[in-house]
């Protein structure tokens, strides 16, 4: 892997989990939550950059089911992170020292919307790569050869991991969030800290785990629905 590789892979995580950090609005304040945002939107920035060439393959994109689901995630994220910037600009107070007139309840709502729907599609954006990351990871740990134990260990884990991200939806009232439904129900930082965040990994790794086993379920019903017709071409042939 080359180092610039590495560098852009330790810049994504890095705002994956500014974006992790800056759900803790009631557990540190409101300064670290506006500087948890300012660096999360430096790195959307980078990362921007160092994948604009992307954007210019759209249109010579194949049209199969993970490059369509890709492309229609990466500009859902792009308008969820669009929303999260306006609203935060906005609402912001603590490092303009101004309060702004839009700082209303309508609006922290709407920017609460926009950063539960961020968590969701980067979580499903992470499962459409996670094959490559797990080929980084194998790398890293300088696994060459496939072993039929680990790879059971792997799912089981990762079966326990989605359930408890189900459990942890719930926890956080993710579905009325999503909606923008009211709720008072708020986590207490004052209880547990890391059962917080434990309860946001649970919900990244349930949609990745549902992303991924969704490509690889399509990749399958494609294989098996091209395989008549190569028989039928070599019969031809």
């Amino acid at each position: 892997m080359s180092p610039m590789f590495v560098m852009r892979l330790a810049f994504d995580l890095i705002a994956v989990g500014l974006v992790l950090f800056a759900f803790s609005y009631w557990w540190l304040g409101n300064v670290a939550h506006e500087l948890a945002g300012t660096g999360l939107f430096v790195l959307i920035v980078v990362h921007t950059v160092f994948n604009r060439r992307w954007y210019g393959t759209i249109p010579k994109a194949r049209r199969e089911a993970r490059g369509l689901l890709n492309i229609v995630v990466t500009f859902l994220l792009v308008l969820a992170m669009v929303g999260l910037l306006v609203t935060s600009v906005l609402i912001s107070n603590a490092l303009s020292g101004v309060m702004s007139p839009y700082a209303g309840f309508t609006m922290r709502q709407i920017h609460t919307l926009a950063a539960y729907w961020v968590l969701v599609i980067v979580s499903v954006h992470l499962g459409l790569r996670w094959p490559m990351l797990m080929g980084v990871a194998r790398k890293l740990a300088r696994i060459s050869q496939p072993d039929g134990t680990r790879t059971l260990t792997l799912r089981v884990v990762t079966a326990a991991i989605a359930l408890h991200g189900v459990w942890s939806s719930f926890e956080l009232a993710i579905g009325t969030r999503l909606s923008m439904g009211m709720t008072l129900d708020w986590w207490n930082f004052e209880e547990s800290v890391a059962g917080f965040f434990i309860h946001c990994l649970a919900i990244i790794g349930l949609y990745i785990a549902l992303t991924y086993y969704a490509m690889q379920w399509l990749r399958g019903r494609k294989g098996k629905a091209a395989s008549p017709r190569a028989i039928t071409q070599n019969v031809h042939q």
